[in-house]
């Protein structure tokens, strides 16, 4: 799956925040359908134990596309489900611990908010990262943007090495600047959520990233 995760510019989320337990499988499909290359599981306050039905399926889903399936924070719900990776915020532990855990063969991700944190992602051997928010977003209320002004550095000195996914209010109208900044790949959660055709409006955005 490593060779999937190289090629993604655009990068889904399945946030039980914006999407029910019940929608989620179809507004994945849309995604995957679109063209997301990988495809991640978020739910933020959800019982573990009342996500393994819904992981699964999605992991399966994400088997029929040969896509990458992540699952965020949880890792005893990403090994039982068979998640091919499993992503942590800067909170959610060790990132050394983790791999003991899951295996040399799962992707690890970690969310960073600082061009400081993504330098250490990289020493911490994460298959990847997130950056932002690049703006403010009701995914992570409360937390001001980052700004545009890292982007390109931070390309240069880890986007180089691992994918690194520009992420936080990133949406069609400010998609140019975040490009024109730096970005070479992105994550977009409420703009794909809640458009009323996901996979007709991810597509629009790959072939703006292309």
């Amino acid at each position: 799956m490593r060779s999937a995760l190289e090629n993604t510019v655009l990068y889904g989320i399945c946030d039980l925040g914006y999407v029910s337990s019940e929608k989620a499988e179809d507004v994945s499909r849309s995604l995957l359908a679109g063209g997301v290359g990988i495809l991640q599981l978020r739910a933020k306050g959800h019982d573990p134990g009342a996500l393994r039905n819904l992981a699964l399926r999605l992991r399966i889903l994400c088997d029929d596309f040969k896509i990458p399936f992540v699952i965020n924070d949880h890792l005893e719900l990403a090994l039982e489900c068979g998640a091919h990776g499993l992503h942590f915020g800067q909170d959610d532990g060790s990132l050394q611990e983790a791999r003991e855990r899951i295996g040399p063969e799962m992707l690890l991700g970690r969310s960073t908010h600082s061009l400081r944190q993504a330098r250490q992602a990289l020493v911490d051997s994460a298959d990847y990262i997130g950056f932002g928010p690049l703006f403010p977003t009701p995914t992570k209320k409360g937390r001001p943007g980052i700004g545009l002004g890292e982007i390109r550095a931070m390309q240069e000195e880890v986007g180089l090495q691992i994918p690194a996914f520009c992420i936080g209010g990133v949406n069609p109208a400010n998609l140019g600047e975040v490009k024109q900044a730096g970005a070479r790949r992105v994550v977009m959660v409420s703009h794909l959520l809640s458009s009323p055709d996901p996979e007709e409006e991810t597509r629009k955005i790959l072939s703006k990233l292309s």
